[in-house]
């Protein structure tokens, strides 16, 4: 394969970091990351962290303002592996399954679900009630993996840094991408 671009694109919801933290290992990687924020995710970057939002930017190979609906990631023509959202919102959740977009985050999403291309939700939300769920089962019959960030407490975690790469290296999996930051279950070697 070809090393095509990971959209990934971070919502305004909990856990921002995340976004961030998958920016990092696809650098470290060497597989570009085109990165889109809502605008909601840079309040709650200001929230949750002490960074600027031109310093999680050049963690990407490419980054599109949310208003640019004209951006590559915005037309099925531009290849990608697919796209990560990491956090991402109920709002956002909402909005690609019904199609209807309000910015480029959502929009990519919804052309990554209609070129059939492999879409990752990181949903941060709890607890659920019906509609969430309902809408979760739009989006897997649609296509879309369901990936809420639930640490894996049989890799033995021995911190937040642990557990976040853990749960983004199960991720990372899902695109075919070894990470080297999953301890697989009941691996000798780990």
């Amino acid at each position: 394969m070809t090393n095509l671009p990971l959209v990934v694109g971070i919502s305004g919801a909990s856990g921002v970091i995340y976004g961030i933290r998958l920016l990092e290992i696809l650098r470290d990687l060497d597989i570009p990351a085109h990165l889109v924020m809502s605008r909601s995710a840079e309040v709650t970057l200001a929230h949750e962290t002490d960074l600027k939002v031109s310093e999680v930017r050049v963690l990407a190979a490419r980054t599109y303002a949310q208003a640019d609906i004209g951006a590559a990631i915005s037309s099925g023509s531009f290849r990608t592996r697919g796209m990560v959202v990491a956090p991402c919102s109920m709002r956002s959740m909402a909005e690609i399954a019904t199609g209807v977009t309000s910015g480029l985050l959502t929009r990519a999403a919804d052309v990554v679900l209609k070129e059939r291309r492999r879409l990752v939700l990181m949903v941060r939300e709890t607890p659920l009630h019906t509609g969430h769920l309902r809408t979760m089962t739009a989006l897997s019959e649609m296509g879309a993996i369901i990936a809420p960030p639930v640490p894996a407490f049989y890799a033995r975690p021995e911190s937040l840094a642990e557990m976040i790469d853990h749960t983004l290296g199960r991720v990372l999996d899902l695109f075919e991408i070894e990470s080297g930051r999953v301890r697989r279950w009941r691996d000798a070697s780990s």
